[in-house]
């Protein structure tokens, strides 16, 4: 019986892989054809330190739902739980650990979501600039580290509603000027960043058109291979602790992933227009200290379509192209009771 990378579904085995493979052909577990097999005993000296940052507990929950839950492991789909049950004991050799229950280790606990939460309610309602809660900012610095943003494209697109039927020039389809500059999810007033999206589609969902409006549409190039973005879209998908290797370094890592989660939910939460002034400031605050820390700008999942979109926090950056116009044919609104 040999297994690949695709049964887990994790970037950093994919890359551990390759030293660990013995063979090509098909997976045992997942059935993929054509891949790098290993045996799955192989693969018992970094599953450990992992495995290890969660005590046997008869009230717990098994370690396979603890890997689907904290580190989106064996996300293949057909990878159920048997396999993966199956698979974990070849790894481990230990023939009963799927049946065994367990419940994260009491030795790592975080409270960096908590004082999220705080510096967050005091940031919107009581201290703007001098906030009395303070986040851990060495750590926060340390854990975007594990977000950079990969397999981006280079072509994005920036939709603006028409007045008329004139499509607006290329040079009017950038950032806004600084003095007009208002409150976005990512930028404070006056301050502009460039808000582009990864289609038109996703792009023109982001500006809430009406039925019947025209848009302008603009693409824009970027070599994200130069750049350093924050991916917060979905921290579990890009976290590995295979890669990691320390107990404890990956103890603190599991601790802290719900806290990068809430910040990606930061960014992605829909706000109405006339709260965006306060709503907008924790989401803000956020983006000023990645920006500070580094980087070029940040990924986050868009909350009216299912693409993705990019704050620049240089907006020169990214080179502008054509302009096209699109008529809006129909816009979807789903609601429920409250």
């Amino acid at each position: 019986m040999r297994c690949c990378a695709n049964c887990f579904g994790d970037l950093g085995l994919d890359r551990i892989f390759p030293s660990k493979a013995e063979a090509n052909g098909r997976c045992s577990y997942c059935d993929t054809e054509n891949v790098l097999l290993a045996k799955p005993e192989g693969l018992g000296d970094i599953f450990s330190a992992v495995i290890n940052i969660y005590d046997e507990d008869p009230a717990g929950k098994g370690l396979v739902e603890w890997m689907r839950t904290d580190w989106a492991i064996f996300r293949h789909p057909r990878m159920d739980d048997f396999r993966a049950k199956d698979l974990l004991a070849a790894i481990t050799g230990i023939d009963d650990i799927g049946r065994r229950t367990f419940i994260p280790s009491e030795r790592f606990k975080s409270d960096r979501l908590v004082r999220w939460e705080k510096l967050r309610d005091e940031l919107r309602n009581t201290n703007r600039y001098f906030p009395d809660a303070q986040l851990d900012k060495g750590r926060l610095e340390e854990l975007l580290g594990f977000l950079r943003a990969e397999n981006m494209p280079t072509r994005w697109y920036r939709a603006r509603i028409q007045p008329g039927e004139v499509v607006f020039p290329i040079d009017q389809m950038g950032a806004p000027p600084g003095r007009v500059a208002s409150h976005g999810r990512a930028n404070p007033p006056g301050i502009p960043y460039l808000y582009i999206g990864s289609s038109p589609q996703t792009a023109i969902a982001e500006i809430r058109p009406h039925t019947g409006e025209l848009v302008s549409v603009a693409d824009f190039l970027i070599d994200p291979a130069t750049l350093r973005l924050v991916d917060l879209r979905a921290p579990k998908e890009h976290i590995s602790p295979f890669e990691i290797g320390d107990e404890d370094k990956i103890g603190a890592l599991r601790s802290d992933i719900a806290f990068l989660e809430r910040l990606g939910d930061e960014l992605t939460r829909p706000v109405v227009p006339q709260g965006a002034a306060v709503e907008y400031v924790p989401s803000q605050y956020l983006c000023e200290f990645i920006k500070k820390a580094g980087w070029n700008g940040v990924v986050y999942r868009s909350s009216m379509s299912d693409g993705i979109n990019l704050a620049l926090f240089e907006p020169a950056i990214a080179k502008p192209g054509d302009v096209s116009a699109w008529n809006v044919s129909r816009v979807s609104i789903d609601v429920r009771q409250l």
